[in-house]
């Protein structure tokens, strides 16, 4: 049980960390042509990042 939760808190936290990651690139980086698929819209890059937040973060999950 405990081991379920911890899993579910580290999901939240990469999901969380890589949206504001993706929203951050978006906001110093960008894209300056607006032509760019995933940084030309702050909402494209947030969910982006949080996509591959949460992927990240589920391969530290134990798999018992």
């Amino acid at each position: 049980m405990i081991q379920k939760l911890l899993s579910h808190k580290l999901l939240i936290i990469g999901i969380g960390l890589g949206a504001v990651s993706g929203y951050l690139y978006y906001h110093y980086v960008g894209c300056a042509s607006g032509t760019c698929a995933i940084t030309s819209k702050p909402l494209n890059s947030t969910a982006y990042g949080a996509l591959m937040g949460g992927l990240i973060s589920d391969m530290f999950k134990s798999k018992k």
